[in-house]
């Protein structure tokens, strides 16, 4: 497709928001080098990639990769993997140095808050606890995963992210299914049937939590799935 049409960027987000789907490495390799030959910038988020099965070779972000590849930026969202949305943390990596330097004139001088300024002052004391805590995460997931898929009116689709994006069968939609949800579980999910490229398909999106959490939104599909049988 872009063989044919120009661009003069491309953003990539991997894992991809709201289906969780993942384009390997290897894969995004040999984009970044055609983005090269071609002189296109291609803008990689990674903000879910600590969520992905091996996220520790996942990651773009080693210098060997970003000096190979100067027209691809890499973006991150700290809140998202650490679980720290309020301080409004996040990285860029690129080779590129004009570009950084252009990017640096444009923010503030005072471009992050104390708090976030304390937090990246702790938290590689944490690291083993968080690598720990990613592995317990992907194996709720596969867990959760499964279950899933054992409710009728749910297809749900693979995710390497910490949500999964469910497609609604009848006789349900997915905004009946999100409301009802709500008002007799207390448990909120996402109606995502109003996203571009859906086609009018109903979809829902459905965060990944605690095996607790995990565990009552399971039982609540389970009770709506047994009153229409």
């Amino acid at each position: 497709f872009f063989g044919k049409h120009h661009a003069d960027n491309l953003i990539l987000i991997n894992p991809d928001n709201p289906s969780g789907n993942f384009i390997p490495k290897a894969d995004i390799l040999k984009l970044a080098a055609w983005c090269e030959a071609n002189e296109i910038r291609l803008i990689v988020d990674e903000s879910f990639v600590d969520f992905s099965e091996g996220y520790l070779n996942n990651t773009l972000l080693h210098d060997h990769i970003l000096e190979a590849y100067p027209h691809m930026l890499v973006m991150k969202s700290i809140s998202k993997s650490y679980g720290v949305p309020g301080i409004r943390l996040g990285i860029l990596c690129s080779a590129d140095t004009d570009i950084i330097s252009r990017m640096k004139k444009m923010v503030s001088i005072w471009n992050i808050n104390s708090f976030a300024e304390f937090f990246m002052q702790i938290f590689t004391k944490y690291e083993d606890e968080y690598l720990k805590a990613c592995d317990k995460f992907i194996a709720e997931r596969n867990d959760f995963e499964q279950k899933l898929r054992e409710i009728s009116f749910l297809r749900v689709m693979p995710s390497q992210a910490n949500y999964f994006l469910c497609e609604i069968l009848p006789p349900y939609n997915a905004n009946a299914l999100v409301l009802k949800m709500l008002k007799q579980y207390n448990i909120l999910t996402r109606d995502c049937s109003t996203k571009g490229g859906f086609d009018g398909k109903q979809y829902m999106r459905i965060a990944v939590r605690s095996h607790a959490d995990n565990a009552r939104l399971i039982a609540a599909y389970k009770e709506i799935e047994n009153e229409n049988k």
